[in-house]
This record gives structure tokens, C-alpha cells and sequence, in this order.
């Protein structure tokens, strides 16, 4: 299972969802919210970006061990996968001399970086013109793991699109926390037998609702 259920879902009309792209919650969401204006995750986009970054890091790594030349990219991982501004001194300067190399692992750096820009934009509108022109320069990559990342970002780009839509109508980090504190209520739910245990434990966390005080365990 995923991260958790979305967040902030509720029946009626303009209400918010927060969530990542699992299948199960976009079909969750459609059916019991249709009216709700359903946001994407930012921090999940980030997520399946990094995870390209790092997949054609890898894959370059076992290619050029093969051609004797595997000290290239040594510890570069987090080099290339943190924001610029998180680099030390020493990281910045290895990416200096990674940047002039024509590496395939720089080029997902450039586009991962250039994604960035997307979360600036006010406009819908203008966010979607940058987004498609960079779900072309990723398709155009010859990278595939960015191939495969710019089709779910096309298949998905309404919901992206919700995020400029809804801004200032939710707070990230409050929504994010919601999402941490369900985890929690998760984790200690295991030894439960039942779903239906897992959801009262659930509706008492999430919604502070008063305990019974012939509770052997607590909820929260």
C-alpha cells in the first residue's frame, strides 16, 4: 500500500483533495469526491523525478564500469539528486566537473532542474504551456526512465494543473502532517483483525473524537 489515504476529501461542493498518482486513490477520489478539486502531491512528483535521475545514474554507472571508467560518477548520487542551493562547497565543485562531461546522468540533472520552474508559475494556463514543453524535452531525451516519467506527468496533467488552481487553498505542510499521523495510527494498528478496527482507530485520530475509557490501548 501506498502513503495513505487522501487528504482532505469531503463530499460537497468546491472541497479540496490532496494525493499522490495511485491508482487507487485517483479511482477513490472520482468516485466518492466527483466534485472535489483533487491536487496531485508536489512532493510525490519529486519523488518520481528523482527516482529517473537516479535510474539513469545507475544504469550510466554499470556502462561505464564495463568500459573501465567507473570512477566517473562515485558518489555522485546526491549530487545529483539534491537542489543546488543543499550542495556543499565540495558538491558543488564535483558538479562543476560532472556538468562539463557529457554524461547522461548530467542531462536528467538539467531536466530535473528545469522542472523546477513548473512549481513557480501562477497561471494554470502558462504552467501547462511549460509543462508540455518539458514532457516534450523528456520524451526527446533518449533517456527512458524520463520517457516514462513525462507520459504519467501528461496522463495526469489536469490534476497537475489543480495544484496553480487550488493554490493558497490548502497549507502543504498542515495536509502532509494529516497524511503522517494517519501512517502512525496505521503502523500501530497491525495486531488489529479487522478493516473496520483500523478505521475507528483512524476516525479517533484524525478526528480527536473522545475514547471510550474502557480502552485497553490508545488510539493515538
Amino acid at each position: 500500500m501506498d502513503s495513505g489515504p487522501p487528504h482532505e476529501i469531503r463530499h460537497g461542493q468546491n472541497d479540496l483533495g490532496l494525493s499522490d498518482m495511485w491508482r487507487a486513490f485517483l479511482s477513490v477520489v472520482k468516485k466518492r469526491a466527483p466534485n472535489a478539486v483533487h491536487v496531485l502531491d508536489r512532493f510525490h512528483i519529486a519523488q518520481l523525478l528523482s527516482k529517473a535521475v537516479d535510474t539513469v545514474r545507475r544504469q550510466e554507472v554499470r556502462a561505464l564500469r564495463a568500459r573501465g571508467r567507473h570512477a566517473v560518477l562515485t558518489h555522485t548520487r546526491w549530487i545529483l539528486l539534491k537542489r543546488p542551493d543543499n550542495l556543499t562547497p565540495h558538491q558543488r565543485v564535483r558538479l562543476r566537473d560532472l556538468v562539463k562531461v557529457n554524461l547522461r546522468s548530467v542531462r536528467a540533472y538539467m531536466l530535473k532542474e528545469t522542472l523546477q520552474r513548473f512549481w513557480t508559475y501562477t497561471s494554470a494556463t502558462w504552467a501547462g504551456r511549460f509543462l508540455d514543453r518539458w514532457t516534450t524535452m523528456a520524451m526527446r531525451s533518449k533517456l527512458e526512465p524520463f520517457k516514462v516519467f513525462a507520459r504519467t506527468l501528461r496522463k495526469h496533467r489536469p490534476l497537475l494543473l489543480n495544484w496553480f488552481r487550488a493554490r493558497n487553498a490548502f497549507a502543504a505542510g498542515a495536509t502532509e502532517g494529516f497524511n503522517n499521523k494517519a501512517q502512525v495510527t496505521k503502523r500501530r494498528a497491525y495486531g488489529f483483525r479487522s478493516y473496520e478496527h483500523l478505521e475507528v482507530a483512524l476516525y479517533h485520530a484524525l478526528g480527536n473524537l473522545p475514547e471510550p475509557p474502557w480502552l485497553t490501548h490508545k488510539f493515538c
